[in-house]
């Protein structure tokens, strides 16, 4: 059924407003993807927190236009899916790789990562990082590391103090 001018432009405006806040995309491609395998997807991409969407390359690269995200939308031909999401791009591309290692019919096309388009391998690499929990816990146990030695430290030399006194 072939969609009037009016509703494309609803469809542009609504996206455009969604994407002037994104910064963070993954635009893939899929064949053959049943209805059980798409559900999926959308689920595992729900989980970090993205919204995922089956666009039409125009309306697209049209919703776009002065965005972080125009870059990875210029250009595009076939079946075009994007993720995108304000927050962390790390569980994005996890959930999105993790899914495509295990459905070989979805594909990466590009991705934008803080504003700045990005391959296809670094979507890859990016699926390699740790997440910022991970990142924060590893920061917090070497700024904490040093006092924790120091306090180790000063417990040791009281308790060589006190087995010198209960020996006189």
């Amino acid at each position: 059924m072939a969609v009037s001018k009016a509703k494309k432009i609803e469809q542009v405006e609504k996206l455009g407003a969604e994407l002037k806040n994104v910064s963070n995309m993954i635009v893939g491609s899929y064949n053959k993807l049943t209805v059980a395998q798409d559900y999926e997807l959308r689920k595992s991409v729900r989980t970090t927190g993205a919204k995922y969407r089956v666009v039409k390359n125009t309306l697209a690269e049209r919703a776009s236009k002065g965005t972080k995200v125009e870059g990875a939308l210029k250009g595009l031909s076939g079946v075009t899916s994007i993720a995108y999401t304000t927050g962390d791009p790390v569980a994005l591309a996890k959930a999105l790789s993790r899914y495509a290692k295990d459905n070989p019919e979805f594909t990466f096309k590009a991705g934008v990562v803080e504003g700045r388009v990005i391959s296809i391998k670094d979507i890859e690499s990016l699926a390699t990082m740790p997440s910022k929990e991970e990142i924060y816990s590893k920061l917090l146990f070497l700024v904490n590391a040093p006092a924790q030695r120091l306090v180790t430290a000063m417990n040791a030399v009281g308790r060589v103090e006190k087995k010198k006194f209960k020996e006189a």
